[in-house]
């Protein structure tokens, strides 16, 4: 047998002396556990077992103790690992289960089997020996007559559950009202009517077993801790009154349970306590589909069906609760156990109700935490774990979010801030390499500029660490004033309470405590600015934070006010998007209508279909709508089409269905609205898919619901869902030719509807909004020129501490080069990424090399159209560069002074 079924089969008692021993060799660094150890442990601690077979073979233990520790001293030591079991001890333990089982018929091996196999073994008992004479004096014969007792099963072990000390009520579930009676279980608001709903059917004759469904987090366990606290206040049917409500746990009954019909016979102990208990029990048991197929051997009888009887018969009132689809799947297809049970659904609380329990649950979090919660942070918990955390339900991620809000600002009232400790691990770095280089430099090495310039950063450190240390102090000082404050003002509002009759210096003290209160705040938030070192209290800013921190989407994202944000969509989306003010318009005006509540609320925010040649702006839109509604880019499902032009590809928008492969991995469209509801959702190059991907939109566009593979209704109603075509991008080409004659939006949706027609059914057509995107002019090519170069500037502006200067002859050379392509703005990235950032990038790199540093670039076109780059280094005064009045004169659009290192580059026109 193996040493870990060995240990597995010793009492608990057995298992605590070989853990010590086990200690005791690790504490003493010894290569492993040995005899030794074990007997040190069995003759010091309280083993009465050992200590009366000792004494039956006058074992004297003083000297036995003494011999034992000699004998632990003479062994090798210097190990720093865990230490291993040596072959003698397992080949103890394996003797003394021999013992236990074999002789004795135990099912454990007892501390008792062990000294027997040290007194039977012949080899065992020369190593006892060898380790103190007094072992010698054990003899199995003496032993076996004397104390027989001590070789038989525990009474404990043999003992039936139930007929043993403790009943399988107590040893397998948890008494609910008791719990509730010694206030251990929260207030539970907003499940009214699931617990009348509870009442309803447990109050019936036959059959009264409800069993709730939601997903999980809804509240399922909360709600029959709410039927417990009613219980136990009286404020139930007669019928229920005295009803002692237990929570089964499933985990505990099926815990040790190995030896075949152990199981069965442990849940018809408590079946049978729950029928025979003097008062009426009502069993709780929570996951009840892990009892569906639990403990399932041949020959043995399925839990459900040891529960079928009792429950048809009413003599086993049972509250069962599971996810639905956990229950469509387990209990739903048993025929026979679904109509024992009535289902009650709990369903996700909405945001007004979900606050009211967080409420409600808030004092019990300020207790906990020792923080005070104000109640903008309980709707801020509420609206943002609703908005950012769509895996999980209301109200459980609510309080999740709370509880981390709390624990972080007491974290930061009671320890150094996070800030204070990256600097000082900074420092630490800094000091290590200082030491090195420095060791290194004596040496021989030339480390001399490197060391100094760490010197410069590591003084540069200490002040920053000094300064935001006294902050840190100031703001503790400032938060302990506060906490006086409002520990006076409560004192004085109870006295004012109390007292009937006031002076008016008394009556006028907590208005007075009320201002130095207000003064402190400001003075507070006048020293914490943007980045607070420590929280006074749990607000809006601080839940955010946490948020942000699991999501990633910054604080300021989160907190803009969403009514200011839609007013001010078309402005941001014109920085992003630029020549389709009408089509920014139209998307304006959607969701707009959307924010005041006044469009269908069974549909999605927008639908768009947005029309136009490639390169236009299309994506562009999407883009700027995820950032400016949802926070970022990152708040976008983009779907390439053209992945799904077979029709047996179709399915993997919604998921495969069940026998199919791939199911309950979710599908690409469903999967992704069901993580992220409030989302913008890119269907990209549409014309492309099999027409049967219209079909499964219908719904999505009408109701705002889609049914994937694994029958879970997804929510669209959050999302804003944008299509892009190439279809008639020539009848858009030839009309917008002629500005004279070019169509107004209106009137060139018209003209391309035929066209659209081809490609897309009429009923497809009818649910979505057609946007036209107009080909790009020379204007807004310009535009987006400078977009793309100014965001060069800005990367160039973060990472040297420059600025980069062009002519306007570039602007003309680049647009001159996309108009030769029919790529639009595409051709604008492409061209800047292939010609204009490798020229950049070498002479750059060439004047670093040189270990010249970057003051400012100037980018300018010559006469043969290539690019003649100016690299000016400011530490190379003695160079020739242009003068301030000459650059203005060239028509740099941006300018800077500094000496001149140039390059010039030859491009051809593609």
């Amino acid at each position: 047998m193996e040493l870990e079924q060995l240990i597995k089969h010793m009492t608990p008692a057995c298992r605590e002396l070989f853990e010590q021993a086990v200690s005791a060799a690790a504490s003493r660094s010894h290569r492993a556990v040995e005899i030794e150890h074990w007997l040190d442990r069995a003759a010091q601690r309280d083993a009465p077992d050992v200590r009366e077979l000792l004494a039956v073979a006058d074992v004297e233990v003083g000297q036995l103790h003494a011999d034992v520790q000699a004998a632990m001293e003479r062994l090798r030591t210097g190990h720093s690992g865990f230490p291993a079991i040596s072959s003698e001890v397992t080949r103890l333990l394996f003797e003394g289960w021999m013992a236990a089982s074999s002789e004795f018929q135990c099912l454990e091996i007892r501390a008792s089997h062990l000294v027997l196999a040290l007194a039977r073994n012949d080899a065992l008992r020369v190593r006892a020996s060898g380790i103190s004479t007094e072992l010698a004096k054990l003899d199995e014969a003496q032993l076996r007559d004397r104390c027989a007792p001590l070789f038989e099963p525990a009474a404990s072990a043999a003992a039936p559950v139930d007929q043993g000390g403790t009943s399988a009520l107590d040893q397998f579930t948890v008494d609910l009202t008791e719990q509730a009676r010694r206030h251990r279980i929260d207030p539970v608001v907003g499940r009214e009517r699931e617990i009348r709903q509870m009442i309803d059917v447990l109050c019936r004759r036959r059959q009264n077993n409800p069993i709730l469904t939601g997903e999980a987090g809804v509240g399922k366990t909360a709600v029959v801790e709410g039927l417990a606290r009613r219980i136990v206040s009286g404020e139930v049917p007669e019928a229920l009154r005295g009803v002692s409500l237990r929570s089964l746990d499933v985990g505990l009954l099926q815990a040790g349970a190995g030896v075949k019909g152990e199981f069965e016979n442990r849940l018809k102990n408590v079946i049978r306590e729950v029928q025979n208990a003097p008062a009426p029990v009502i069993l709780f048991i929570d996951e009840a589909h892990t009892l569906i197929g639990a403990g399932n051997q041949s020959g043995s009888a399925d839990a459900a069906n040891l529960l079928k009887p009792a429950l048809a018969r009413g003599e086993l009132r049972t509250i069962a609760a599971t996810t639905w689809r956990e229950y469509k799947k387990y209990v739903e297809g048993d025929a026979a156990l679904t109509r024992r049970f009535q289902v009650v659904h709990v369903e996700e609380p909405t945001r007004e109700q979900a606050v009211v329990m967080l409420r409600e649950f808030a004092p019990h979090l300020e207790a906990h935490h020792g923080v005070e919660i104000m109640d903008e942070a309980i709707t801020a918990a509420v609206h943002l774990s609703a908005r950012y955390i769509p895996a999980r339900q209301l109200p459980d991620k609510c309080v999740s979010l709370l509880d981390t809000a709390c624990a972080r600002v007491n974290l930061s009232q009671n320890s150094a801030p996070g800030m204070l400790e990256d600097l000082q691990q900074r420092a630490d770095a800094h000091r290590t390499e200082l030491e090195r280089l420095r060791r290194e430099h004596a040496m021989g090495a030339e480390h001399l500029e490197p060391i100094l310039a760490l010197e410069q950063e590591a003084d540069r450190i200490a002040s920053e660490q000094e300064t935001l240390a006294a902050r840190w102090q100031r703001e503790q000082e400032l938060t302990a004033a506060l906490r006086d404050l409002k520990r006076r003002l409560h004192e004085s509002s109870q006295r004012n309470e109390d007292v009937e009759e006031t002076d008016a210096a008394t009556a006028d003290a907590p208005e007075t405590l009320r201002r130095h209160l207000q003064d402190k705040r400001r003075e507070l938030a006048s020293q914490q600015g943007e980045t607070p070192l420590l929280h006074e209290r749990v607000d809006a800013q601080v839940v955010a934070s946490v948020i942000a921190d699991w999501t990633g989407i910054p604080v300021g994202r989160m907190q803009v006010d969403e009514i200011h944000g839609v007013l001010g969509l078309r402005e941001a989306m014109q920085q992003r998007v630029v020549g389709q003010d009408h089509a920014l318009n139209a998307v304006v005006r959607t969701m707009q209508t959307a924010r005041s509540k006044l469009g269908d609320p069974r549909r999605p925010l927008g639908v768009f279909l947005l029309v136009g040649p490639s390169g236009v702006g299309k994506t562009e839109t999407a883009l700027a709508l995820a950032e400016q509604l949802y926070g970022s880019d990152d708040a976008m499902t983009v779907i390439n089409m053209s992945e799904f032009k077979e029709e047996h590809k179709v399915s993997m928008l919604t998921g495969s269905p069940p026998g199919y492969v791939g199911y309950g991995e979710g599908g690409v469209l469903t999967e992704a609205v069901r993580r992220r509801p409030y989302s913008v959702v890119l269907l990209d190059e549409m014309e492309k898919a099999h027409p049967g991907v219209q079909d499964i939109f219908y719904q999505v566009f009408d109701k705002g619901s889609l049914r994937d593979g694994e029958g879970r209704d997804i929510d669209f109603t959050n999302t804003v869902i944008v299509m892009t075509t190439n279809t008639a991008s020539e009848q858009i080409h030839r009309l917008a030719d002629d500005p004279d004659t070019c169509p107004e939006p209106e009137g060139l949706v018209e003209a391309i509807r035929p066209a659209l027609a081809e490609v897309y059914k009429p009923a497809f057509l009818g649910r979505v909004d057609v946007i036209p995107y107009y080909p790009l002019g020379q204007a807004a090519m310009a535009e987006i020129v400078r977009l793309q170069l100014a965001a060069i500037q800005n990367r160039v502006r973060d990472n040297y501490d420059a600025a980069l200067d062009y002519t306007p002859a570039l602007l003309d050379h680049i647009i001159q080069r996309c108009r030769q392509s029919d790529t639009g703005a595409r051709q604008i990235s492409a061209a800047i990424n292939q010609t204009l950032l490798p020229a950049i990038s070498d002479r750059l790199l060439r004047h670093l090399a040189q270990g010249g540093t970057v003051a400012d670039i100037n980018v300018d076109v010559d006469a043969n159209d290539g690019f003649c780059i100016q690299v000016h280094s400011a530490d190379d005064a003695g160079a020739p560069h242009p003068t301030p009045q000459e650059r203005e004169e060239r028509g740099f659009l941006l300018s800077s002074d500094g000496g001149v290192a140039d390059g010039r580059y030859k491009k051809e026109r593609a």
